[in-house]
């Protein structure tokens, strides 16, 4: 029994801490159980160039250190803008630097019923994404600082529309070339390379993504109760390394562990990952490609990658392709993107769970059409994979109450006496085949698949701003009345007086509080993930009241 009062007193704290932890990231803190840690670090000379200057990083292949600041740069804010369009996105280019400093999805609103606007430019929130070239020479060459030249823009043969901007410096003309595909938030990027100056070098194209700190902008009242336990900032994939992510704070430290190059032919890319959206570059494998990441003076982070032109005869064009990502994480959509790309949508550390459980949810939701029913659906199936062990869980709690009146005599028998009431309802236990542990099995087995579908429900863009029925509007956020809360409150309460009360009168009152505790932890978390634990509940209420009738009438013959 004093395992048992262990067993409590764990769930019992475990619950008190998840109920601390949600408060602090409804109150905008941080969570305590953080992110995914980071490796040890390497060389951060390597790694973090370009930390200072927001100026061009210098080719890695020569002294890895910044580049000289760029004088004068143009502003972006007062520059010109050309706007490129597709059915699902809406970019912003600068003409400084030929930047794409704005994305707006227009299929994902706010709770004002905007688009979702991914990439800024502002004041108070810079996000954007950025190219250009240096040289092992270090020549001033087109960068993210030039001036670019509208040269066309419309739409190609196959009806995409684009937009062509050129800049040179020093004899070296660079074209970027815009295209976006109908439905698609992939825009395919071209970098022609003309090389006119006789005195040349090799030249390196370089792709990064540059952002700030803060976090995401909310989406509704009770958008940033979650928001603050998944991760944002910059992610790494490599075909050796698979993915990593970079925390802001660890970068802050120069302690950051990423690859220090992806060879030919190995997949490679770089992203910005947030709650529910990211970006990323993904360049060509047919060159060894630098990765680099690191801080700049204005309070902006940026990861890249180098791909090297090589030598660019005079009079020659060399033309260097990658693709930018700027969307939700859509894990169907991610996985046909890149190798390694559906890793942007975090499940924390139950994946190899989360994983399948979501599949299974996006199954069932193909059938029905509505995450909400899904939802109940999946609870059922699960309820009926573990049934017979639940079964044999629910059966030893009514054999528990069976021979509750004689625990009680057994208690008054030996008041006092701890250790002889112990041996006693042992030795009970034993003749009686009952196994006094075996009612917590149902919560034990549960918990991992509660923890996933938390991540599940968490990650997952396709449940935002989903609805249910009547007042459940957005299963990816709390119940805005705590009607789910309070059922799942009640529910418990059922359960707790269909169990057998413990001898123990601790334990009596754990358990009386149980419900209580659960249901105020429950008004932070979303509304899909109380509706699994309350269709669950209801479950194991007819499982367990149907096994008590059995053993009661078998009692009463």
């Amino acid at each position: 029994m004093d395992f048992k009062k262990t067993i409590l007193w764990a769930v019992f704290s475990m619950s008190g801490l998840m109920l601390y932890n949600n408060w602090q990231v409804h109150d905008g803190k941080p969570s305590l159980f953080g992110g995914t840690p980071v490796s040890a670090p390497v060389s951060v000379e390597k790694t973090s160039v370009g930390n200072k200057v927001d100026a061009p990083v210098q080719a890695l292949g020569n002294a890895a250190k910044p580049a000289a600041p760029v004088v004068n740069p143009g502003n972006i804010e007062s520059a010109e803008k050309f706007t490129l369009k597709n059915d699902v996105l809406e970019l912003e280019i600068s003409a400084v630097g030929a930047n794409v400093v704005d994305a707006k999805l227009l299929k994902a609103f706010t709770a004002e019923q905007k688009p979702v606007e991914l990439f800024q430019y502002t004041p108070t929130h810079k996000y954007f994404a950025r190219s250009g070239l240096v040289a092992l020479g270090n020549a001033d060459l087109p960068n993210h600082t030039s001036t670019f030249k509208l040269l066309q823009s419309g739409k190609d043969g196959s009806g995409r529309p684009f937009v062509t901007l050129a800049s040179e410096r020093n004899g070296v003309k660079l074209e970027k070339t815009f295209i976006l595909n109908p439905g698609s938030y992939v825009v395919d990027v071209g970098h022609r390379v003309t090389q006119a100056s006789a005195n040349t070098s090799p030249l390196v194209l370089y792709t990064e993504i540059v952002r700030d700190a803060s976090q995401e902008q909310k989406i509704g009242p009770f958008d940033g109760a979650f928001s603050a336990s998944t991760f944002t900032g910059p992610a790494v994939y490599t075909g050796k390394e698979k993915f990593n992510k970079l925390e802001f704070t660890e970068i802050d430290k120069n302690k950051i562990t990423i690859p220090a190059q992806a060879p030919a032919g190995d997949p490679a890319w770089v992203a910005m990952v947030q709650h529910y959206f990211a970006s990323a570059w993904i360049p060509g494998d047919k060159f060894a490609r630098d990765i680099y990441a690191g801080k700049i003076d204005n309070g902006l982070y940026r990861i890249g990658i180098q791909t090297p032109l090589g030598d660019v005869a005079p009079g020659s064009t060399v033309v260097e392709k990658a693709r930018l990502f700027v969307g939700p994480q859509e894990e169907s959509m991610l996985e046909t993107i890149a190798p390694g790309f559906e890793l942007l949508k975090d499940y924390g550390y139950l994946t190899i769970l989360a994983k399948p459980i979501f599949w299974l949810l996006e199954k069932i939701h193909g059938y029905v059409g509505n995450w909400g029913w899904s939802i109940i659906l999946l609870t059922i199936l699960i309820k009926l994979v573990f049934f017979p062990l639940s079964a044999a869980s629910y059966k030893s709690m009514a054999r528990m109450k069976e021979v509750q009146p004689r625990l009680m005599v057994m208690k008054e028998q030996y008041k006092g006496e701890p250790q002889k009431l112990n041996q006693a309802m042992m030795e009970m236990y034993r003749k009686e085949k009952i196994n006094p542990l075996g009612g917590c099995l149902p919560v034990v087995i549960q918990i991992p698949v509660f923890i996933s579908l938390y991540w599940v429900l968490l990650s997952s863009v396709e449940m935002r701003g989903a609805p249910w029925i009547l007042w459940i509007h957005d299963l990816s956020i709390p119940d805005p009345y705590y009607i789910l809360p309070l059922i799942m409150a009640a529910s418990m309460f059922v359960q707790t007086k269909l169990n057998p009360t413990p001898p123990d009168p601790v334990q009596a009152k754990i358990m009386m509080y149980m419900p209580i505790v659960f249901s105020v932890m429950f008004f932070f978390f979303p509304a899909g993930l109380v509706l699994y634990w309350v269709v669950n509940n209801l479950l194991s209420i007819a499982q367990q009241w149907q096994i008590n009738q059995m053993f009661g009438k078998k009692h009463a013959k």
